[in-house]
């Protein structure tokens, strides 16, 4: 009888204190946070005339719009309507607190700078008692880029921990009963944390595809659902996607990320995404 208690009572805390981790077990979506990347001081990648930081917060407030218009009794919670700067800890705190059923994060790609060599000229120079000519280059850095495309990540499996802590912590937080009942060190407890943890990995990847699925169909190159270990992904105790919505050191996709038809697209695809997800989640 011990061990049956010592079973499920931990898995009884689990489902009354944490209703974001509900939408792990096919539960309603309640609440989702919407996270624009960067922001103030942090301008994110940069084109040939806009920053990431103001690309990112234009398409998250017209997402989180579409989705308070259309879904009344869905919550959308904003890590940033301003151009400030939440640091990775806040933007998880903001997440948590609030409970969230969906992180997701939006944020403009960008290719590294390649370097070209010109010879200009010659100068001379002494060597071992000789007059000789050294060349003279002129390097150029170069950051413009043809690659153009959509791609969505979801978190790398080796910051699964992390995001277990999180989960841990959350559960903590909500009483005292379940912090003393819900050891760490138990390996049920383990068993349990890693079990959600997996599931908003599955959910997360599933959401990605459903949102790639709709930048597919609005024409844009599908560059796929990927896995990265990035921090703002592995702080969050629920499924959660970055969308990485074009490349911004390419002239045609800054000017189509900074346009309002480009940003609305945007938006939509998302929107559509998490829509249909919804939908599946919630049958």
């Amino acid at each position: 009888m011990r061990n049956i208690i010592a079973v499920v009572l931990p898995i009884f805390i689990l489902t009354l204190f944490s209703p974001s981790l509900l939408s792990a077990k096919g539960k309603k979506i309640n609440t989702i946070i919407v996270d624009a990347g960067h922001g103030g001081k942090d301008f994110g990648a940069q084109g040939g005339f806009s920053y990431e930081k103001d690309v990112t917060l234009g398409v998250a407030l017209k997402l989180g719009k579409m989705l308070n218009d259309s879904m009344k009794n869905l919550r959308i919670v904003y890590t940033r309507t301003t151009d400030a700067y939440p640091t990775l800890v806040e933007r998880h705190d903001i997440a948590n607190k609030a409970q969230g059923d969906l992180f997701i994060a939006i944020h403009a790609n960008s290719t590294p700078y390649t370097y070209s060599k010109k010879l200009v000229g010659y100068k001379t120079i002494t060597r071992h008692h000789k007059k000789v000519k050294q060349p003279i280059y002129q390097t150029t850095r170069h950051h413009e880029t043809s690659r153009m495309g959509v791609e969505t990540y979801v978190l790398g499996l080796h910051r699964i921990g992390q995001q277990g802590s999180e989960v841990e912590d959350e559960f903590a937080s909500k009483d005292s009963t379940s912090e003393s009942l819900l050891n760490p060190n138990d390996p049920q407890t383990q068993i349990i944390i890693a079990q959600y943890t997996q599931a908003f990995l599955t959910r997360s990847v599933r959401l990605g595809t459903k949102i790639q699925e709709q930048f597919g169909q609005q024409g844009r190159p599908d560059l796929g659902v990927k896995q990265k270990g990035l921090e703002v992904l592995a702080g969050s105790a629920m499924p959660g996607v970055l969308v990485e919505i074009g490349f911004i050191n390419n002239p045609q996709e800054e000017a189509y990320l900074n346009s309002e038809k480009g940003q609305f697209e945007v938006a939509l695809a998302i929107y559509h995404g998490i829509k249909a997800y919804k939908g599946e989640i919630e049958k």
